[in-house]
């Protein structure tokens, strides 16, 4: 005679059942995934906010030790400034800035070597710097800041749709 096995016999998911674990396991994916960009987005903002205070203090030391900021320029002459003191050659007076160090990129903010470096943000972009005097700028002492990451960012308008990423010391 021929037994049937009867439904409590039977081993194994539904489909049903294996859809429903497919579908939260995309859930958490996403969730994981989204997370993951929000807390990059979030390190990387925190570290052109680091970077520009330290940029910052070392400008203030500077303008105690000469009187004035160093003119307005691109993030290279800015570079040799706070870090050779105004020279490519090694260091032979007070370096600034010490974190600028092309030997240990401890920031990983320079880029470049010797003659053509230059100091970038997180998102790869150099940052601007202009003095007080520049009629440019909108700080009476000085204007540092990083585009952010969409790397645009329009000077003239501060209110622009392409400056809400930017970050600055003002």
């Amino acid at each position: 005679m021929k037994t049937h096995p009867s439904s409590l016999d039977r081993r194994g998911f539904t489909l049903i059942e294996l859809l429903i674990v497919i579908t939260i396991i995309a859930i958490l994916a996403g969730l994981s995934i989204g997370g993951y960009g929000y807390v990059t987005r979030k390190q990387s903002e925190s570290q052109a906010t680091i970077q520009i205070s330290l940029l910052s203090k070392a400008l203030e030391e500077y303008k105690l030790d000469n009187g004035a900021y160093p003119p307005s320029s691109n993030s290279n002459e800015l570079y040799k400034v706070l870090y050779y003191n105004g020279t490519l050659n090694p260091p032979t007076g007070k370096i600034y800035l010490a974190e600028l160090d092309p030997s240990t990129k401890n920031q990983s903010w320079i880029d470049g070597t010797a003659a053509n470096v230059r100091i970038m943000d997180p998102w790869g972009n150099e940052y601007i710097y202009r003095r007080g005097d520049d009629p440019n700028a909108s700080n009476p002492d000085f204007d540092l800041l990083s585009r952010g990451k969409d790397g645009a960012s329009n000077m003239t308008n501060p209110a622009a749709p392409e400056n809400r990423d930017d970050i600055d010391n003002f």
